[in-house]
């Protein structure tokens, strides 16, 4: 799993709350309603029991429920949509780019493959 973002969980989810799936797996096919623009291929997806969240949404919710210093970026919540999610959109576009890629990808230890989903 080459994804900064699940590094980042893996690390600072301290409680072992969340769990991971790829949008295109078969656990996203069956909870997952068909999203308008679909972004499937670019976004972070958060489903939780208040439904799905995408786009800034999701980073700023996975970032409330991590709570301590996480949850400070969760603020961001109160900037109004129309500018987050283009601001997120310009940053996943271009996080090759700008973040550069991986050569290789960090293999996942039993307790962390554990937490991954079909």
């Amino acid at each position: 799993m080459c994804n900064r973002f699940v590094d980042l969980m893996l690390r600072v989810d301290g409680r072992k709350v969340f769990r991971f799936a790829p949008l295109q797996g078969e656990t996203a096919r069956a909870l997952l309603p068909p999203l308008a623009g679909d972004p499937r291929e670019w976004s972070v997806i958060y489903l939780d029991e208040r439904g799905v969240h995408a786009e800034s949404d999701a980073s700023l919710e996975v970032y409330r429920r991590l709570g301590g210093v996480w949850w400070l970026a969760s603020l961001l919540r109160f900037v109004p949509r129309f500018i987050r999610n283009p601001a997120y959109r310009l940053v996943a576009r271009n996080r090759y780019r700008w973040f550069g890629r991986w050569d290789s990808c960090r293999v996942p230890t039993a307790e962390e493959k554990a937490r991954f989903l079909p």
